[in-house]
């Protein structure tokens, strides 16, 4: 059943558990997720990309990912994941998407809060609002590595501005930089206690995790006791899709008789890795 964002991170935190967001490039790997979530009773996220949603096809992916949240028998909420175009974000809402991520994390804070508030102004009161403050380093739909330690100090959430950036942009949920990083990390991740519990005591609204890919189940529990309700995965699960398909591409014919089954391991590595994730932030 397709679900409000904030309704559905909102429940999770209060049974002590945040709630997986999974990036979808295809229809393919949102049937796994939602399968892995239906066999475990739990509820996802399908995240589209902003450059997906820019492609011919973009906003019919939205569409087709928005009534397979309708017919889940679990919630599943359907955003547009890291957005700054406003034209994309109104495009993707009309399509299907619940939830933007406004992302003005690049900007000037000013400017990031205008980005935030524009986007309200466009998108009206019934579309969950997330919005970044911090810089994270890497990419998002490149498995290139940060630094050991993730962000930069300079790149971190500041926390003193946490209390004011949520006031005045209303963001229903708020991306945070503590070490996270898109992409692999070189080395263990060092995620920064001290700066997620500071930001968490300076704001009731839900935070996010981007970058959860490489961070430790053991963490990523640790950061749903600190209002972390949503943890983003990317990397991880596109990684471990082509590394199936790579593998298996050889034992099948290039007439395609084989298609279906190439498919199979497709969905079978995606349904895995997202059941797994679900198991891990629900333990």
């Amino acid at each position: 059943m397709r679900t409000r964002l904030d309704h559905l991170v909102t429940s999770a935190l209060q049974q002590g558990s945040a709630v997986p967001a999974f990036t979808c490039y295809d229809f393919t790997t949102a049937l796994a997720v939602v399968g892995a979530a239906e066999e475990s009773g739990l509820g996802a996220i399908l995240l589209v990309a902003p450059k997906t949603a820019a492609t011919p096809n973009g906003l019919r992916l939205i569409s087709a990912l928005r009534g397979l949240a309708d017919a889940a028998s679990v919630p599943v909420a359907v955003q547009l994941d890291h957005a700054m175009d406003l034209n994309v974000m109104a495009d993707a809402v009309a399509a299907g998407a619940d939830s933007v991520l406004a992302d003005g994390s690049s900007l000037p804070y000013e400017d990031n809060i205008a980005l935030v508030v524009s986007a309200r102004a466009l998108l009206g009161p019934d579309v969950v609002l997330e919005a970044e403050l911090g810089d994270l380093a890497g990419d998002e739909d490149r498995a290139f590595g940060a630094d050991k330690s993730g962000a930069s100090v300079a790149g971190l959430t500041d926390s003193a501005q946490v209390e004011d950036f949520v006031a005045r942009t209303g963001a229903q949920l708020l991306a945070v930089a503590v070490g996270n990083v898109h992409g692999k990390y070189k080395g263990d991740p060092q995620l920064r206690w001290d700066v997620l519990q500071d930001i968490a005591v300076r704001t009731h609204i839900p935070l996010v995790l981007h970058g959860a890919s490489g961070i430790p189940a053991e963490e990523l529990v640790k950061a749903a006791a600190m209002n972390v309700g949503k943890v983003n995965f990317n990397t991880e699960l596109r990684t471990g899709v082509l590394a199936t398909l790579q593998k298996q591409l050889p034992g099948h014919r290039a007439d395609g008789e084989n298609l279906q089954a190439l498919l199979g391991h497709w969905t079978r590595t995606a349904k895995d890795f997202a059941a797994g994730t679900l198991a891990t932030l629900t333990r």
